[in-house]
């Protein structure tokens, strides 16, 4: 039973937080901010803990869907016969902990969390359940991106530390990463276009560095192929390559890259 709650958890995702906090640490080390590294790491392990909680109630509340799914049918919660109260104490646990600890750190990033705790309730729950509208795109990785470079530039100064034209494109690419994985093309395409133009406007207003482009930008990109490939050919190989790439082999790179910086601070 521990092990299948602790997979729920999606451990290995913890590469979404990773790669929004080492870019937000490149504004806190381009602008030579002041701040606490102990503080900053330990605000990364909270809010990781805290979407463990999330995808865990994620998995909860897809269990019948997910079943039908051939790329999902060997979830944990469907593997293993766990009764749903155990589940939810597993994930009020993980959610109120993080949220407890959170605050020891900055009353602003709790607030940042409790969105994202929001969010996720808004988009797996019903009555709204946003994971079945049309809004749902918009609802997900878009908003959860922005939601995590938000709380890791809190720890580092403040929100404005990041361009608002940086917040714009993560949510765009979060945005793409999502209709890549519904098998979007046509839609994904259009918002790559977009991605691009306004990566091409950040540059040139000096919002991001090419130093940046190429630590924190161009590998999730080249991550983000065999998933764009889903959409064309042998969906399940494309699919667990994409996985591997990004949620081990970057989130490996990106904390690697965290610690650097950090000793360079």
């Amino acid at each position: 039973m521990l092990k299948a709650l602790l997979r729920s958890t999606r451990i290995t995702w913890t590469a979404k937080n990773i790669h929004m906090y080492l870019l937000a640490l490149t504004y806190a080390h381009k602008y030579n901010l002041v701040f606490s590294p102990l503080e900053f790491l330990l605000g990364l392990v909270i809010v990781s803990i805290l979407w463990g909680g999330l995808y865990s109630l994620n998995d909860l509340t897809d269990i019948e869907v997910d079943k039908r799914d051939k790329l999902k049918f060997n979830r944990p919660f469907i593997r293993e016969d766990i009764r749903p109260g155990m589940v939810v104490l597993f994930i009020s646990a993980l959610i109120l902990f993080s949220l407890v600890l959170s605050n020891f750190l900055n009353p602003l990033f709790t607030i940042i969390l409790l969105l994202m705790v929001l969010n996720q309730l808004l988009y797996t729950l019903p009555p709204l359940r946003l994971k079945e509208t049309p809004i749902a795109p918009l609802n997900s990785t878009a908003t959860n991106n922005i939601l995590r470079l938000a709380s890791a530039s809190i720890l580092l100064g403040g929100l404005s530390i990041i361009p608002i034209s940086i917040y714009i494109l993560m949510f765009i690419a979060g945005l793409g990463t999502y209709l890549m994985y519904k098998e979007k093309l046509k839609e994904t395409t259009i918002v790559s276009i977009i991605f691009f133009l306004l990566l091409y406007y950040a540059y040139i207003s000096h919002d991001i560095s090419l130093s940046q482009i190429l630590i924190v930008i161009l590998p999730s990109f080249i991550a983000t192929i065999p998933l764009y490939l889903s959409n064309i050919t042998d969906r399940e190989k494309m699919l667990t390559i994409a996985d591997i790439t990004y949620h081990r082999m970057l989130s490996v790179f990106y904390l690697a890259c965290i610690i650097i910086l950090l000793f360079l601070k």
